[in-house]
This record gives structure tokens, C-alpha cells and sequence, in this order.
């Protein structure tokens, strides 16, 4: 919907869809959707990447194909999420089951590029909020799988932050996605995010390590850190809380044989990186309520 000048409202939006007569309601209503549909797609190469990056094999050949019989997928086999339950969730050929993470990727995917285009827009902001969550959601999933965050992809994170900050030095609105700072300030708040994200955990895990004999936090997740500083300021400090709590939700909650095992923390970064992203700037003045201090 729209606010009393004709703006859209995101908030609005959700609550009353197309009801109202705002001609930019409907326009942004066409880009989420749109959005959302090549997200969904675009999370069928996430799974691709998910599988074959940790593996060391080929992104782009062979194509799509049954790993245990061979058989290449045809494309009305392929599309997200549709497929899957068309299929019932096995192989047309042989009947071997296909996971639930396809469709769960490919939904969730098409949900996080919507969440981006609904929040900011035909804009960069928009375009970086999407490389920082797919390249969250494919990271949390190979370091659920493996235990590890692959240099590459978290160095495209980075590099993609970096580029927006220089745009935002320029005065073009993209990093930090949180909050509005513009030139030398949105230049001054990414060097924080870094310096926070990355350099803050480091003293601690080596300190951890130092104290207890043992690693407490992956290097990989200190770099991963430090690339969300880029997008999100010193809001990735919210990031690094917000992860703590559902890691250690996750643990108490798990079954024993699980706590035992090393919980991969990437998952838990993601998480509170795209809650942040989204709403950093509300549950900080909530808290801010909350504590008295506003």
C-alpha cells in the first residue's frame, strides 16, 4: 500500500496487497513476484554449487542428472520446487528419492530475492541485498554439509561488499544496507563492519584457543564475518549475536549425539545476517524500548 504521499510501503503492502488503488503498489507487486521466480530458479543452481563446489567438481558440465542412474533432467523435470512434487519427490527414471533440500533451497531462494526487490527496491541496495542472500543460503548449506566455508565464494561475498562501498562513496545508496549513511560516512561505518566483524571475533577465538587448548571459532567464520561487516556496518555485530543465540538454541535443543559433534556456526551467521539485512534497524530501537534507554 501506499503511505499519505504516495510512497510504497513495504509494511503496508504485506497487510493489504493489491486491495488499494496505488498504481506503484501494483508495479512493485509485478517485480516481487518476478523477483521470486528467479530466485527460485536461481536456487536451482545454488543447489548445483551446494553439491559439486565442496566436491570439486564442474558448476557448469555434465548438466543436471540422476546420481544414480545417469539420467539427464529434462527441463520440465527442473523446474523449482513445482517438480519435485510432480515428481513426488523420486527420479522419473528410476525411482531413486530426491531430497527435500531441492525444493527447500529453490523456495527458499525465491523468498530471499523477493524479500530484497520488497524492501529496497529497483536499486543497488536491492542488487547486493540478493548477492548476500543467495551467497548466505548457499554458504550455510555446504558448512552444514562439510564443516566448512569455501574461500571462494566468501571472497565473491567480500568483493561484491567492497564494490558497495565504493558506490556508496561515490553518494549511490548501497552499503551498509542498514541504516542511510552516504559517502565518507558509509565508507567509515563498511571499515567498522570489517574491523568489528573480523577483528573482534579473531582476538576472541585466538584467545579461546589460547585459554582452553582447542579452537572455539573457525577462521572461516571470522572471514565470513568480516565480509558481512561490509553489508551491514557495525550492525554485524547484531549479526554475530543474533547467531550466538540460535546456535545455542540449536544445541540445547539437539539431540545428544549432535551436541557432541562440531556444530557448524556458518548456518547461524547466515541466519542473523539476513535478519539483519531486514529488520537490524527495528529490533535495535525495540531493544534500545525494551531497555529503557529510549
Amino acid at each position: 500500500m501506499c503511505d499519505e504521499g504516495g510512497r510504497f510501503s513495504p509494511a503496508s503492502f504485506l497487510v493489504g496487497g493489491l486491495k488499494g488503488s496505488c498504481l506503484v503498489e501494483r508495479v512493485v507487486f509485478l517485480q516481487v513476484v518476478v523477483a521470486g521466480a528467479v530466485g527460485a530458479v536461481f536456487g536451482s543452481f545454488a543447489n548445483v554449487v551446494i553439491w559439486r563446489l565442496p566436491r570439486g567438481e564442474s558448476l557448469v558440465a555434465p548438466g543436471s542428472h540422476c546420481p544414480r542412474c545417469g539420467l539427464r533432467i529434462a527441463w520440465y523435470d527442473n523446474v523449482p520446487v513445482l517438480a519435485w512434487f510432480l515428481l513426488r519427490g523420486r527420479c522419473r527414471a528410476c525411482g531413486e528419492p530426491i531430497s527435500w533440500r531441492y525444493p527447500l533451497v529453490e523456495a527458499a531462494s525465491g523468498l530471499l530475492w523477493a524479500a530484497a526487490v520488497l524492501t529496497w527496491g529497483q536499486s543497488l541496495r536491492a542488487l547486493l541485498g540478493i548477492v548476500l542472500f543467495y551467497l548466505s543460503l548457499i554458504l550455510a548449506a555446504i558448512d552444514f554439509d562439510h564443516r566448512r566455508l569455501p574461500n571462494v565464494l566468501v571472497g565473491i561475498l567480500a568483493a561484491a561488499g567492497l564494490g558497495g562501498a565504493v558506490a556508496a562513496a561515490a553518494g549511490v545508496p548501497a552499503c551498509p544496507l542498514v541504516g542511510s549513511a552516504r559517502g565518507a560516512g558509509a565508507v567509515l561505518q563498511a571499515g567498522a563492519g570489517v574491523f568489528l566483524g573480523g577483528g573482534v571475533p579473531l582476538v576472541a577465538a585466538l584467545v579461546y584457543e589460547r585459554v582452553r587448548g582447542r579452537a572455539g571459532l573457525g577462521m572461516g567464520d571470522v572471514k565470513l564475518l568480516a565480509a558481512y561487516g561490509l553489508f551491514l556496518g557495525p550492525y554485524v555485530l547484531m549479526v554475530l549475536f543474533i547467531g550466538s543465540i540460535a546456535g545455542a538454541a540449536f544445541g540445547l535443543a539437539a539431540p545428544r549425539r549432535a551436541r557432541d559433534a562440531a556444530i557448524p556456526f556458518g548456518p547461524f551467521l547466515a541466519l542473523g545476517a539476513v535478519t539483519t539485512a531486514l529488520w537490524g534497524e527495528h529490533l535495535l530501537v525495540a531493544y534500545l524500548r525494551l531497555a529503557g534507554l529510549r
